[in-house]
């Protein structure tokens, strides 16, 4: 199976169990805070290689939420600049294993890349709250 790093916002709800899915399916998850990477333009761009530069963004982060950032409205440099100066901006997770890299959590996707055992329902790539910061009550994420 694959070791797959995996950048998140640690209490997120949903990376909780995207991480859980991938353990589940045989993986060896090494599991980084997203917003203490110090990432660059050159480091995040292969992420979301193919991608339109609007599907980089989490749409749950206040910034967007709040109408601060546009997603539409943004060039890729832009964009980069931006999520580097703010991580929550960035679609989460991220992830690479084997020289390839991911943005968000595609089912079919991640299962076509290194495979996943299947589970009843799909797993949310959206944070349920309404604030945007999905973390699990009591950590004080």
């Amino acid at each position: 199976m694959a070791m797959i790093v995996f950048y998140e916002k640690p209490g997120c709800m949903n990376n909780t169990r995207q991480k859980q899915l991938l353990a589940q399916s045989g993986h060896d998850v090494v599991a980084l805070d997203i917003r203490a990477q110090g990432w660059s333009p050159e480091t995040l761009r292969p992420f979301f290689h193919g991608v339109p530069v609007a599907e980089w963004f989490n749409r749950a982060a206040p910034r967007i939420k709040s109408g601060a950032v546009v997603p539409e409205a943004m060039a890729a440099a832009e964009a980069l600049a931006e999520m580097c100066l703010d991580p929550l901006l960035i679609r989460r997770p991220l992830m690479e294993s084997g020289g390839r890299r991911m943005a968000g959590f595609d089912e079919e996707a991640v299962n076509a890349w290194i495979g996943l055992t299947p589970v009843s329902e799909p797993i949310s790539e959206t944070c349920p709250r309404s604030d945007g910061m999905c973390s699990v009550p009591g950590r004080g994420n």
